[in-house]
């Protein structure tokens, strides 16, 4: 492999693509508004519960080899993340708690452990 210029961390698992779209919706939180009324905050909090609602689809899926506690704790996170946004998006909340859920489940994927 160090041939051809790509090392072992050329290696991505489904692990590193979730943490990499969380990253990405994160950083677009932090970024915006925290108040939530400009244009580019409305976008994150809406790009975040996009990402909220593929989750627990995924989670809410036959196949789905999580253990069936931690799919069930994930939904009810789900379901609090996107009643925050929603939250947000009339006004009545900030992004902060947002930030603060997806930077906890990103530890949780990069530590292989419970977010």
């Amino acid at each position: 492999m160090s041939e051809n210029g790509y090392g072992a961390s050329a290696v991505r698992t489904a692990r590193d693509a979730e943490y990499d779209v969380i990253s990405r919706v994160t950083r677009l939180l932090r970024q915006s508004d925290r108040a939530g009324g400009s244009a580019e905050s409305i976008m994150a909090v809406h790009k975040n519960n996009e990402l909220w609602t593929l989750l627990a689809a995924d989670l809410a899926e036959p196949g789905n080899a999580l253990p069936e506690d931690m799919k069930a704790g994930l939904l009810s996170l789900a379901g609090f993340a996107l009643r925050h946004g929603h939250s947000v998006l009339a006004g009545q909340g900030t992004t902060d708690v947002l930030i603060e859920i997806n930077m906890s489940i990103m530890k949780g994927l990069r530590s292989g452990g419970d977010a």
